[in-house]
């Protein structure tokens, strides 16, 4: 009997609703957004956005954007699963990346090349609850 290794296959991630995050385009709410997140603090560096009918995942240390197909999103409840979002033929050009600390979130500004607008995600910090603090 075999044991399936994870090196052998492709990397599922569990993407759950960010609630206290904060979406802005040209500085304006978008009408429907919703930010999400994996559940693995590893890959804490990906984000999920849904703005209007468009779906998009940023790799904020890569500093790269991808347009997501619907159809390769599949829901549980709130939350979604889904492969490697990452595909090269899915790449979306963006330019002047800029990550700021400010104070209990992140704030992230990317310009998207194709629409050629600003986009702001602003994402709450992980609570450490080692430290005792919260």
């Amino acid at each position: 009997m075999s044991i399936p290794s994870a090196a052998g296959g492709a990397e599922r991630y569990h993407w759950k609703a960010v609630t206290e995050g904060q979406v802005k385009i040209d500085d304006k709410i978008p009408l429907t957004w919703n930010i999400y997140q994996p559940d693995k603090k590893k890959d804490s560096n990906l984000v999920l956005m849904l703005l209007g009918h468009r779906w998009l995942m940023l790799n904020i240390k890569a500093k790269l954007v991808y347009q997501v197909a619907r159809g390769d999103l599949q829901p549980r409840g709130a939350d979604y699963e889904s492969d490697d979002l990452a595909k090269p033929e899915t790449l979306i050009p963006s330019s002047n990346w800029a990550d700021h600390d400010v104070g209990p979130a992140e704030d992230i500004h990317v310009t998207l090349g194709d629409y050629g607008r600003v986009l702001e995600v602003e994402l709450p910090h992980l609570m450490d609850l080692r430290r005792g603090l919260y």
